[in-house]
């Protein structure tokens, strides 16, 4: 027979387990507000896949920029900035800003659809 606290401690870790896979929310700070499903289908209307090669994305298998594969395990963006998903979503919504000079250009992405977008690309782990 299985003791009481023993349930106890196997329901809070089921429910854990379950609030961490909730769709719609990023890998990250509790705090951070973005759309996963959102982000993925952005990521295939700004065509960041013909810079970028991103895994679950048909067709983007781009060679310009680097490769998303697991960058929601990443330390660096651009090998300069600190990963976050604000940090993300900053870079995504204005590479420039956020590191003069380097080879991403600003797409006009808005706040709203850089933080949804960084909710997906955090999911790639």
């Amino acid at each position: 027979m299985i003791s009481p606290m023993i349930r106890l401690l196997i329901g809070s870790l089921l429910a854990m387990t379950a609030a961490a896979c909730e769709p719609g929310k990023a890998a990250g700070p509790d705090n951070f507000m973005g759309d996963v499903r959102r982000g993925a289908d952005l990521v295939k209307n700004y065509h960041c896949g013909g810079c970028h090669d991103i895994p679950g994305v048909a067709g983007a298998d781009g060679n310009v920029g680097p490769p998303l594969h697991r960058i929601g395990t990443r330390t660096y963006i651009a090998g300069y900035i600190r990963n976050s998903p604000d940090n993300m979503a900053d870079w995504i919504e204005d590479p420039q800003r956020a590191l003069p000079g380097n080879a991403m250009p600003r797409m006009g992405i808005s706040q709203k659809d850089a933080r949804d977008i960084a909710a997906f690309l955090y999911t790639l782990k």
